[in-house]
């Protein structure tokens, strides 16, 4: 899984403090989410910031498959 939160920060002109302000998180679990530190967040801290940031989930997560595991071909 891949995040998408610096990208969109840097192009709105958004700071960590004003998503942490607006959604009621703790700045510390937003600067996670935001330098990709965290894996572990639940779905109420996604769907906080995309409620803030007035976006769909999948605009802020990206699912990347990873090239590297070998999987039967009749998957």
């Amino acid at each position: 899984m891949k995040n998408n939160l610096s990208t969109i920060l840097g192009k709105r002109l958004i700071t960590i403090g004003e998503v942490s302000e607006g959604t009621g998180l703790h700045r510390n679990t937003i600067s996670k989410i935001y330098h990709r530190q965290d894996e572990n967040t639940g779905i109420k801290v996604y769907k906080a910031i995309c409620d803030f940031l007035r976006i769909p989930l999948s605009e802020l997560i990206e699912y990347v498959p990873d090239s590297s595991q070998k999987y039967p071909k009749n998957l």
